[in-house]
């Protein structure tokens, strides 16, 4: 068993957005990733990215959209995001939002404009 204490957990910054590594290969689990995210007040991400697997998503803090024109979600709502489909997040909150997300290890993330992102640092 491996076990992740919160005050331990590997983080990752983008522009808005905090990754805080949770489960991973690398923190030994071969088949599942799940790391919460943290999302400032106000985000819309400029670009759709879309993933090569399902993404779940559970809302534990604010509202936000997942999809371009998608439902609002706010705490206690889960979404799964089929593979192929567009994400594109939106904080439809006054201050920050928090999810946990889960997706099957190993998935490969592609950008709308075609550029390959590979499965990022959080969840390798």
């Amino acid at each position: 068993m491996h076990v992740t204490h919160a005050c331990e957990a590997e983080t990752f910054e983008l522009p808005g957005v905090r990754f805080t590594s949770l489960a991973a290969p690398r923190l030994g689990s071969d088949q599942i990733c799940l790391w919460q995210l943290t999302v400032e007040a106000g985000l819309d991400t400029p670009q759709a990215h879309t993933l090569d697997r399902d993404e779940v998503f559970v809302v534990i803090d604010g509202r936000v959209r997942l999809t371009p024109g998608g439902a609002e979600l706010k705490v206690g709502d889960a979404a799964i995001v089929p593979a192929g489909s567009p994400i594109q997040l939106t904080n439809a909150s006054e201050g920050p939002a928090a999810l946990h997300v889960a997706i099957q290890a190993g998935f490969s993330a592609t950008m709308a404009d075609g550029t390959p992102v590979g499965t990022p640092p959080w969840a390798a």
